[in-house]
């Protein structure tokens, strides 16, 4: 609306600079680009973005595989530890030795991570593993992907708007400073005969 404004301002105006039309279009030419630009690159970015990530969901739950371990035993003084995929971020875990059965069939004996508060010797807890039995983190969920993939729309298009802003204000110091240039050439051609009897006369 500044840009409007401006250039409704400066249309029938005798104090009128060029450079001050121009400017006002440079504003509104950047306010269409930001209008534009910015929801378009947002969009694509997005969705390039949930493509990738869906694909990349279908590929986890396809390879990974959740499977019952069992207690061994508990490793002393090991500090109780967070899941970082897990959604509420909160589940406690503890580092016990367990066994499990791959899906493939082969037996697995390893320090793991049980999501249990006091783990006892036969205790039984659920863990991610590959086909061949090897702990894995647990696959990303579709709701995980579509939030990453809607924030990565909404940092591309916040980028576009500011590169288009960027650029918009280099070009406004480039006219200010090429103008202030005039301004000091025309002061100094005037400079020496300012305030002399019958100067300009």
């Amino acid at each position: 609306m500044r840009a409007i404004s401006g250039l409704w301002r400066w249309r029938h105006n005798p104090l009128r600079r060029t450079t001050d039309l121009v400017e006002a279009w440079v504003a509104l030419a950047a306010l269409s680009l930001i209008l534009v630009v910015a929801p378009w690159a947002g969009s694509v970015v997005g969705g390039l973005a949930q493509d990738a990530l869906q694909k990349s969901v279908r590929e986890q739950r396809a390879s990974r595989h959740l499977v019952t371990a069992t207690v061994l035993r508990e490793l002393d003084g090991s500090p109780l530890d967070t899941d970082p995929e897990a959604s509420s971020g909160r589940s406690a875990r503890t580092r016990v030795v367990a066994d499990w059965t791959a899906p493939d069939g082969s037996v697995h004996r390893a320090q793991v991570m049980a999501s249990l508060d006091t783990p006892r010797p036969g205790d039984r807890f659920t863990i991610w593993t590959d086909r061949k039995g090897h702990p894995v983190a647990r696959p990303l969920d579709s709701a995980t992907a579509s939030t990453h993939a809607v924030l990565a729309g909404f940092g591309a298009a916040l980028i576009a708007a500011g590169l288009v802003e960027g650029g918009r204000r280099l070009l406004l110091w480039r006219m200010v400073r090429r103008r202030y240039a005039r301004w000091d050439h025309a002061w100094d051609k005037a400079g020496p005969d300012w305030g002399r009897t019958g100067t300009g006369s």
